[in-house]
């Protein structure tokens, strides 16, 4: 519908589709999704006091006859964790409404999970970047760019996995993920399973009747991998590899 000769029709599916696919998106996500867990802080930041903890701060308090300081006791705080994502989606050879949609709602399920670190790369023959890290694009356009990529040429994808590492090197969270949405087959003749050896955290999100060649370069690599039938896998797949609060 985004190509109807009606341009009226045209403009409005173009204005409202990356909304809808961001609120379903969000929806779709469990609200438990594991990601908030007990840290040790700084007593002073709150949270409530972690006694055990902080049994050395207290006891050396009370023998200098003081009262022991915020700053030296630990409390424990429900937070989440830090995370960057990097969606490396692949156009290359036929990109249809199913491929496009599922695209898509992996770039808004991105927005959820890192809305404060977060990049987008296309690639094909060469990497195009969708949305940097250090971008301050709204949540609309980064998907409507997803929806305007159109297949064709070769798979570049270990030049995709080189810029990803590169996107997510200035990150300031801890945690660094890409999430790799391809079969994994290459048509460049370079092989990719070095570049996704280099990468902290590797997450690859294969179409389900083709992802031979992206069990093998998990395998390889050391990366995760999880086979996507539709669409709607892709709020639980993500939730059940993100949730792992990996150092």
């Amino acid at each position: 519908m985004s190509h109807a000769t009606d341009e009226r029709l045209r403009d409005a599916v173009r204005r409202l589709a990356p909304r809808l696919i961001i609120d379903q998106t969000r929806r779709g996500i469990p609200r438990n999704r594991g990601v908030n867990k007990p840290r040790p802080v700084p007593a002073h930041r709150g949270g409530d006091l972690d006694v055990d903890r902080s049994m050395d701060a207290i006891v050396g308090a009370r023998a200098e006859a003081r009262m022991p300081s915020l700053e030296d006791m630990t409390a424990t705080a429900w937070s989440r964790p830090e995370l960057a994502l990097c969606l490396v989606i692949d156009y290359s050879g036929s990109m249809n409404g199913t491929r496009l949609t599922t695209a898509a709602v992996a770039g808004a399920a991105c927005l959820t999970y890192a809305p404060e670190e977060h990049a987008v790369l296309a690639f094909a023959a060469a990497t195009t970047p969708l949305k940097k890290i250090t971008d301050a694009a709204r949540a609309t356009h980064t998907v409507e760019r997803i929806l305007a990529l159109r297949g064709h040429g070769t798979t570049g994808l270990a030049g995709a996995l080189r810029e990803a590492r590169l996107q997510l090197a200035g990150a300031r969270a801890k945690r660094r993920v890409v999430l790799l949405l391809s079969d994994c087959r290459v048509t460049d003749e370079i092989d990719a399973t070095a570049a996704a050896r280099a990468i902290d955290e590797l997450v690859i999100l294969a179409p389900a009747e083709d992802d031979d060649e992206a069990r093998r370069l998990a395998r390889d690599s050391g990366a995760r991998v999880t086979s996507i039938g539709s669409v709607l896998d892709i709020p639980n797949a993500l939730n059940s590899m993100l949730a792992d609060d990996r150092p």
